[in-house]
């Protein structure tokens, strides 16, 4: 590994409140509010372990819908579509209930491309 994995969003006052990575499984960026998100926002957070080279994040992901169906023969939004995951040590480990073709695969996160 080479490069940065993560891409962090702050609040203007030194606060990570958001780290994302791009998902080779379904092919967008995943965004994650952190631990360290002010209190007021809603949703569930993640622990970020800081390493911007190597990241975990806990616990796992799950993003379900609304996604682009993988499928190359389809050019339409799967609805259906489930993607679950842990990050560790900058890898990315799909678990069986994935839809798309890297379920049941670990791989490395691959490098987030400069803005």
């Amino acid at each position: 590994m080479s490069g940065p994995r993560i891409r962090d969003s702050g609040d203007g006052r030194g606060r990570i409140v958001a780290v994302s990575f791009h998902c080779p499984g379904c092919k967008l960026n995943h965004t994650l509010y952190t631990q360290r998100t002010p209190a007021d926002l809603p949703g569930p957070r993640w622990n970020f372990n800081g390493d911007y080279e190597r990241p975990t994040l806990q616990p796992s992901i799950k993003a379900t819908g609304g996604f682009p169906d993988c499928d190359p023969e389809s050019d339409g939004w799967d609805e259906n579509a489930i993607c679950h995951s842990f990050v560790t040590d900058g890898r990315i480990q799909f678990l069986g209930d994935c839809t798309h073709a890297l379920a049941g695969q670990t791989v490395d996160l691959p490098e987030m491309v400069a803005l």
